[in-house]
């Protein structure tokens, strides 16, 4: 098994597999472009990213991310400046979700034991996002984090378990405060 492939399959790997590093260094090559002001047509440079392409994508620079191909949003998402998505394992985004500014999505994660940290080895776990979603300024979800559809998450917040759907949650760590209902 490739590397990419355990990488993928939430495995340890080798992050600095030739082809992982090659991956990486086509990413941080659009970043540059796309964080760059006049840097060229910014829509097309994230279509290149994520190798397809987003109806009403909008992502303010700067954005940072590890692979960009490990993304998938829906229609109509919109990131504020300064997010960081760490796609080592696959982040998946709803329709018409809202992400404030300095938002962190973390799927990358290093093992507790100090043997094999020191051995260099990551392994991920997906994030996913439901439909209709907002989450606040400086919020980080953590690896393997689900947040339902609908639901707020308030600024400042770590996420580090599920969140379910049509709630408020917020605060470090990250708690549900309150359902929302039809006003």
């Amino acid at each position: 098994m490739t590397e990419k492939e355990k990488m993928l399959k939430g495995e340890y790997y080798n992050p600095q597999d030739p082809t992982l590093v090659h991956l990486r260094d086509n990413a941080d090559n659009l970043m540059n472009q796309y964080n760059h002001p006049g840097g060229g047509d910014k829509g097309q440079l994230l279509d290149m990213l994520f190798g397809y392409h987003v109806e009403g994508l909008s992502i303010r620079a700067p954005f940072f991310c590890d692979y960009g191909i490990n993304i998938r949003v829906g229609r109509n998402f919109y990131a504020n400046h300064n997010c960081v998505f760490l796609d080592v394992a696959k982040i998946t985004i709803g329709d018409d979700v809202l992400l404030g500014p300095n938002v962190s999505l973390i799927t990358v994660n290093h093992p507790i034991d100090p043997e094999k940290r020191r051995q260099k080895l990551e392994y991920g776990k997906p994030i996913t996002i439901g439909d209709n979603v907002w989450i606040g300024a400086d919020v980080t979800v953590n690896p393997g984090v689900t947040i339902g559809e609908n639901s707020v998450i308030g600024s400042g917040s770590v996420v580090v378990k599920d969140v379910p759907a049509n709630t408020v949650a917020a605060g470090n760590p990250c708690k549900v405060i309150r359902a929302i209902e039809a006003e």
